[in-house]
């Protein structure tokens, strides 16, 4: 495999003259330019599966296939421009709009309430001139619906129940012949709900309609686009309501404790029947991984070690345990995993944590890398716990500063004491800092540490947005549930973006002298 260089940044984040107060799927296509011409061969951005409701965190969806119909451009769609556009909206909502495109981060209601009336004005629209009249459009619609029925069908039910005639009840608070799946109660609920259904059909279409044309663009100019696959959908969604038998709902998902916590963590969200889905064919996962590899070049692993191993907490209190519960079924469950995951796109894996030995030499034998986070790479059991040099780091590696979860490299470099400052510093990359070591982050010190990193030796480099540029903005704090998680939006807009060419040239110069340059 080529050296290369990646840039990470949720899709949420980036920033647009036109978008709607978040990053919408047509803004891929100028980022990933910028990409391109800043030396970066791969975009990452972080999952976008529809978000549970009422959560922000893209790592609980509510369907493990959907695009996340917020990400929808108003701007593009044929039919909302056909209704009369950003003229055909109230004052009000106009009002609205602006306040939202002009926030400094995602308000993520606002935001989802001013799209729904854009959505309503563009699907009646599409209903009356084009579904209704039978048009090549409305064929088309059918043809999406026929391709993708396997996902599709039970994911446009669910939201229809759960939001129109559940008021957003979770399904199992539904009445027993719909929670329960009672084919006759299904059967009445699709005639009953047919035409909020097809809505959700519609707004599925012009996602993906979105979506290829974003990614083609992005590949065509040699960029690949690359994701991220969360290790489990939140309990209210269409999967585990749809294919209860793949899912213990009687435990919860989490991590065993470790340094940063003295009793684990409990994450709340179901737990794989990894013997099930293995006697039945990994149907769901299978699917799953045909759908990823749809929407992106390459994708993240999350938490790859659940895969080997899945940590829970019983619901009636018992002790927390492994499942499997032993090494051999362990390694068999997290190669079969990721073989299956594998086969129609690259995979890296998210090896962050508490991760045993032999997970990492099984992603070893499977050729699928995992990370190298600089700020923790260290001689932990070595006298002074020395940084290990990057130039030293495994080919199959991914390379970073940092993830979506961990604070700027900024924010890092000036929280270190003065003596692990000094030991980063031994780094022989960073030979220039240290006749004066500087105690406040600046370009020189965000310079130096960005040319130690594209030097790696790791084949893959992924760095954040944030530390490509110096900024100090978090994506999110772990363990902590406030407003200011997964709303970060960069602080300028594309357009601006593109025409800092100072940025561009410096970060290409980065590309070509370690042999990682696109293009």
């Amino acid at each position: 495999m080529s050296r290369q260089a990646g840039v990470l940044l949720p899709l949420f984040s980036l920033r647009s003259a036109s978008d709607w107060g978040v990053g919408e799927i047509p803004d891929l296509v100028p980022f990933t330019r910028w990409a391109r011409d800043a030396g970066f061969s791969i975009v990452q951005i972080l999952p976008v599966n529809e978000a549970s409701r009422g959560q922000n965190s893209p790592y609980g969806a509510l369907s493990a296939f959907a695009l996340d119909p917020v990400y929808i451009a108003p701007s593009t769609l044929e039919d909302f421009e056909a209704a009369g556009g950003e003229g055909a909206l109230p004052d009000e909502t106009r009002r609205r709009l602006d306040a939202v495109r002009a926030a400094p981060s995602v308000r993520w209601d606002e935001v989802r309430a001013l799209k729904r009336v854009a959505f309503d004005l563009a699907f009646e629209r599409f209903v009356r001139d084009e579904w209704n009249r039978r048009t090549g459009r409305a064929r088309a619609l059918e043809a999406f619906a026929r391709e993708e029925a396997d996902w599709l069908d039970e994911y446009t039910l669910f939201v229809a129940l759960h939001d129109r005639e559940m008021g957003g009840r979770g399904w199992t608070d539904w009445p027993a012949p719909l929670a329960n799946r009672d084919p006759a109660a299904l059967a009445d609920a699709r005639a009953r709900l047919s035409r909020e259904i097809l809505f959700h059909t519609w707004l599925q279409w012009q996602g993906e309609e979105q979506w290829h044309a974003a990614r083609h663009d992005a590949n065509a100019g040699g960029v690949l686009l690359g994701g991220d696959l969360p290790f489990m959908v939140a309990t209210d969604s269409a999967d585990v309501w749809s294919r209860r038998g793949d899912f213990r709902l009687d435990a919860r998902v989490g991590v065993p404790p470790d340094a940063f916590s003295a009793t684990g963590q409990d994450w709340g969200l179901p737990v794989y029947r990894w013997d099930v889905m293995e006697r039945e064919g990994h149907v769901w996962l299978r699917a799953r991984a045909r759908r990823m590899a749809d929407l992106y070049d390459l994708y993240r692993v999350d938490h790859v070690v659940g895969v080997y191993r899945t940590y829970f907490f019983p619901n009636d209190g018992g002790k927390a345990a492994f499942v499997p519960d032993v090494e051999a079924a362990q390694t068999h469950n997290g190669e079969t995993v990721l073989g299956l995951l594998g086969q129609d796109a690259r995979v890296i894996a998210e090896d962050l944590g508490v991760v045993p030995d032999f997970v990492r030499a099984s992603l070893q034998r499977l050729e699928i890398p995992g990370y190298r986070v600089q700020r923790w790479e260290k001689e932990w059991k070595a006298p002074g716990e020395p940084f290990r040099d990057p130039a030293r780091w495994p080919a199959l590696s991914v390379a970073t500063t940092g993830t979506h979860d961990t604070e700027s490299v900024a924010d890092w470099y000036e929280a270190m004491s003065p003596q692990e400052r000094a030991q980063l510093l031994e780094i022989p990359a960073l030979a220039p800092l240290r006749a004066e070591p500087p105690a406040r982050f600046d370009d020189r010190v965000r310079d130096a540490l960005l040319g130690m990193i594209y030097g790696s030796g790791s084949d893959l480099l992924l760095l954040p947005f944030q530390d490509v540029f110096g900024l100090r903005e978090r994506v999110n704090v772990p363990g902590t549930v406030t407003d200011a998680n997964w709303t970060y939006r960069i602080p300028m807009d594309l357009a601006a973006l593109a025409a800092d060419r100072a940025a561009r040239e410096r970060l290409r110069g980065l590309a070509v002298a370690s042999g990682r340059a696109a293009g």
